[in-house]
């Protein structure tokens, strides 16, 4: 029987009143295992309501009651870890251990939001003048919405809700339609561990939700995680709604292996970056940058190794490589790959023609390898989401330092020497808003800012860290002086005020 999946409204389950269903497929055999609610703009309007009622007193709740419920929180979310993982295999494809890294990840968040009693400790000047003080403090900024990708339907949801309550905002997360069922189990965690109703809601739906969300005069921030062309339109229409927007897109992550690199090294850093998660990653290493002669001992020993992987189902305990999330998009990765030789690449590794026994509905895709590709073809040019690497050359350094620099996305990118001196420069002078050093995903630790430059990110501040608190509060300066007792009154002063 297939599954339905409803919304999380003022803390339980609201059946879909729009007549509008998704479907959700499971993506290792192809059939359809549930159908969402597709939210009608009646019903945003309730989650919405739903969150600005709770904000009346969530948003002056004490640091002790949402800290307390947050370490609960997180207790149940660990003990869940499994449950959470399996709902993301069943619904993406991804491998199980996959999974659960990316609960782990998301677990970080949750960890820093705990402490938020220390990032929200205000400034205070005592005597900027005779008995004058001044207070910087930071509030909520009421009901604010995430909008995240099908790919991290547990990580990318957690980089945003647990900072936002924390600091004391309401939630409405709408998450992807593909893989809708993480989201609720969040939901229920938070319930359980005694989050008020109306805190944090979950609205399933399509462009119908989001752009309601866009425009409603109730939400006050939105932060959005997906691609570039998404990402751009979100801000530019909530900026022009006059809402608070960080809206992270996408990339086209490169990895510079400079001559004296360990190649064996760089080879495994290039295959786990490239094809982990079926390579649906924003963080994925998807261009190889090879510097002067090591190109093709470098694309040898990366083919040696994802002639290794093993493709299957993801609840497979030996399967280190799943299927992609849908028909179309395993169709869309493979053309890439199709056309790579008509546009000069020498393909080296062909995965589109790949099968799994006993799952020949899946959607199911092989690791390809595309060597000696240009600047101008579609795969490189194009963020594909997928399994494909492309390989580029370049004779030295500064040539691939301006290969990797004339690229419109700045997301993340990874450079593999043993010269520090290089490595410097290279931190210094890359444009883009993480850099990995013989480190190829360098994704950000909860406590630092995760977020990219040029096209890969729309808006100010970086998600989470203390980037997610700025975000996710707005500051107040209050300037008090309180009279001593037997200072008699002096009179009206029509002047500037003094500071001396």
């Amino acid at each position: 029987m297939t599954k339905t999946v409803n919304h999380w409204i003022g803390g339980k389950t609201v059946e879909g009143a729009s007549g509008n269903w998704g479907p959700v497929t499971d993506p290792a055999t192809g059939a359809v295992t549930t159908r969402v609610a597709l939210a009608s703009v009646e019903e945003v309007d309730s989650a919405v309501a739903a969150a600005k009622t709770a904000f009346e007193t969530w948003g002056t709740s004490s640091l002790a009651q949402r800290t307390s419920i947050l370490f609960r929180f997180r207790a149940l979310l660990d003990a869940n870890r499994d449950a959470i993982a399996e709902l993301i295999t069943a619904e993406h494809g991804k491998v199980h251990s996959d999974a659960l890294g990316e609960v782990a990840r998301g677990l970080e968040i949750v960890d820093l939001a705990c402490g938020i009693t220390t990032q929200l400790k205000g400034e205070l000047s005592t005597q900027v003048s005779n008995r004058v003080d001044v207070a910087a403090i930071r509030q909520p900024v009421g009901v604010v919405v995430g909008i995240t990708p099908f790919n991290f339907p547990a990580m990318v949801p957690m980089w945003m809700f647990p900072l936002a309550i924390a600091c004391g905002n309401t939630f409405v997360l709408k998450p992807s339609e593909k893989d809708p069922s993480p989201s609720l189990k969040i939901a229920e965690l938070l319930a359980e561990a005694g989050l008020p109703d109306g805190v944090f809601n979950v609205l399933q739906g399509d462009k119908v939700a989001v752009d309601r969300l866009l425009e409603h005069p109730d939400v006050s921030a939105i932060s959005f995680v997906g691609s570039t062309p998404i990402a751009r339109h979100i801000h530019t229409t909530a900026s022009a709604n006059g809402k608070r927007v960080q809206a992270l897109g996408g990339a086209k992550n490169h990895m510079l292996v400079l001559p004296d690199a360990d190649l064996d090294a760089a080879a495994d850093a290039a295959v786990s970056a490239a094809y982990g998660s079926a390579g649906e990653r924003c963080m994925a290493i998807s261009a190889v940058v090879a510097v002067g002669a090591v190109g093709d001992e470098l694309v040898g020993k990366i083919r040696e190794r994802a002639e290794k992987v093993k493709i299957g189902p993801g609840d497979d305990p030996t399967s280190e490589m799943g299927p992609l999330i849908t028909k179309a998009h395993r169709d869309k990765v493979a053309s890439y790959v199709h056309g790579a030789a008509d546009q000069g690449a020498d393909v080296v590794l062909d995965g589109t023609g790949h099968t799994v026994d006993g799952y020949e509905g899946g959607h199911w895709i092989g690791l390809s390898l595309l060597d000696k590709v240009s600047t101008d073809s579609d795969a490189y040019r194009d963020e594909i989401f997928g399994p494909v690497l492309c390989v580029l050359r370049a004779d030295t350094y500064e040539e691939g330092l301006a290969l990797i620099n004339a690229s419109p996305f700045g997301n993340g990118t990874a450079i593999f020497t043993r010269d520090g001196g290089a490595a410097r420069r290279f931190q210094m002078e890359v444009q883009a808003g993480m850099v990995g050093v013989n480190v190829p995903i360098p994704v950000p630790v909860g406590y630092h800012s995760f977020g990219g430059w040029k096209d890969s990110l729309f808006g100010d501040l970086h998600i989470y860290g203390n980037d997610g608190v700025q975000f996710y509060t707005r500051g107040k300066v209050v300037t008090t002086r309180w009279p001593d007792p037997s200072e008699p009154h002096g009179g009206v002063d029509l002047g500037f005020p003094r500071n001396h």
